[in-house]
């Protein structure tokens, strides 16, 4: 794997996580972002705006072995969504020109599944074309898929990780979800994403056979209130001081499964919220 070059599209926490563990294996690590002085060694640099027209054109040039994109939409609105994965898709596609790297790794969500009634969700489970904002996200690993370059889709649950986060800043501030009616909840550590981003790369490298797409997720999908009082349990907040407010109950909601995580090989280092949070609330 000496002389692989992986290429990050969009170089935020999860690129800087997977690529530093990438580079300690011996492969060449590229951020490409509009800021790209923020990236520290080892990563080489691309500064351009993945989202305009010809700003990945330095792309065919590099001949990298890998790009992995983690795409955000560029405003919190169809047009955004738009914007931020599906053009930036095409841009890709076309900034990578003639050249036809072994692997595209595209960082989506679960929020592409259909699904908003407490059902359980795979990889087979219908997609949410009739939620604006998710069909654009549909719509760029179609685009991918639909190239001729291998291509797979790791949709993430929610990602959780930072110790200053705004879930647990409400709930230190005693606002909680009420425990009915029943909210799923589904989720995964940022260091279980960015290794799961390093294995897939390394497990091509080594021939090993990737599906199209993984449902990223922990072992645990459970209601959203246990996961609230834990974390309000963890930090101290006392039961006086508790309130449950309605309005923090999505929508819709659905249960993960990660059988084809399981299956693949890779272990979890935080297999359930609790393990999970218990390492964040350590930090803060």
């Amino acid at each position: 794997m000496n002389e692989k070059t992986v290429v990050f599209i969009g170089s935020g926490d999860l690129a800087l996580r997977a690529g530093t563990a990438l580079a300690g294996r011996g492969l060449t690590v590229i951020g490409a972002r509009r800021r790209s002085e923020f990236l520290p060694p080892p990563f080489l640099t691309i500064t351009t705006d993945y989202t305009q027209r010809g700003g990945l054109a330095a792309l065919e040039a590099l001949r990298p072995d890998y790009v992995v994109t983690t795409f955000k939409p560029t405003s919190r609105d169809v047009a955004g969504y738009e914007r931020g994965f599906l053009y930036a898709s095409q841009n890709l596609l076309q900034g990578l020109g003639d050249h036809r790297p072994s692997r595209i790794v595209f960082v989506s969500s679960t929020r592409v599944y259909a699904e908003k009634e407490g059902g359980w969700v795979d990889e087979n489970s219908p997609l949410a074309r009739g939620d604006a904002m998710a069909a654009m996200m549909i719509a760029a690993e179609q685009t991918l898929h639909d190239s001729d370059i291998p291509c797979t889709a790791l949709r993430c649950a929610g990602i959780y990780g930072d110790p200053r986060g705004r879930l647990l800043s409400r709930i230190a501030a005693g606002q909680l979800c009420p425990e009915q009616p029943v909210s799923y909840s589904n989720r995964i550590h940022r260091e279980d994403v960015s290794a799961f981003i390093e294995f897939a790369i390394t497990s091509d490298c080594e021939g090993m056979e990737l599906h199209s797409a993984y449902t990223l997720c922990d072992d645990s999908s459970v209601p959203q209130h246990e996961v609230e009082c834990f974390i309000a349990d963890s930090l101290g907040v006392p039961q006086d001081q508790r309130r449950f407010d309605a309005a923090r109950m999505v929508s819709g909601h659905k249960r993960c499964n990660n059988q084809c995580l399981r299956d693949s090989g890779f272990s979890l280092a935080y297999p359930n919220y609790r393990a999970g949070y218990a390492a964040v609330i350590a930090k803060r």
